[in-house]
């Protein structure tokens, strides 16, 4: 059990909300940044383990996906990968001191704008953040209850339990 971070901590529903209110303007920052350097055509998911090391660096460019875990950030694989999104090392380094500066972990672009929060063993908090409100269609998707938490109709907390251990959030309070 704690080979898979069973004395991780759980975070609640109440702790998220309270992050985000303190930490508000530096999330958005950090959706402002991950938007504006991504091109049109392609989609990242990145998340910061060690501070040499990316956990997760997924890429999404014309269509196509690539999963990518553990990458080193002074590798060949991280340069290639840097590459293809017309990043340099330095556009690594901001990002890291502006999610850092939100007290998070990693992001990813689009509408919503997830970002992540912390995580606990394979599981992961996230806030994601919309540009619009919620169109009444997706409300119910992304207030389920579980993996789903809707602050507002432009917050939504989301727990993802990873391969095992709950799905859902531990504490709703």
């Amino acid at each position: 059990q704690a080979a898979f971070g069973g004395f991780d901590k759980d975070y609640s529903v109440t702790e998220l909300k309270e992050n985000f209110e303190k930490k508000r303007a530096e999330i958005y920052e950090v959706k402002n940044y991950i938007n504006k350097i991504i091109p049109p055509d392609k989609s990242v998911e990145i998340e910061f383990s060690k501070n040499n090391t990316l956990g997760i660096f997924h890429l999404k460019v014309g269509g196509k996906f690539e999963s990518n875990w553990d990458v080193k950030i002074n590798s060949e694989k991280a340069d290639t990968l840097l590459q293809k999104l017309g990043w340099t090392t330095e556009t690594l380094k901001t990002l890291k001191e502006k999610l850092d500066n939100a007290n998070c972990i990693g992001v990813s672009n689009g509408e919503p704008c997830s970002i992540n929060f912390q995580r606990s063993g394979m599981g992961r908090y996230s806030f994601n953040v919309f540009d619009k409100p919620i169109s009444d269609s997706l409300k119910a998707r992304y207030n389920d209850g579980c993996t789903y938490i809707m602050v507002n109709d432009r917050l939504v907390l989301e727990y993802g339990g990873g391969a095992i251990g709950s799905q859902c959030f531990y504490n709703l309070e």
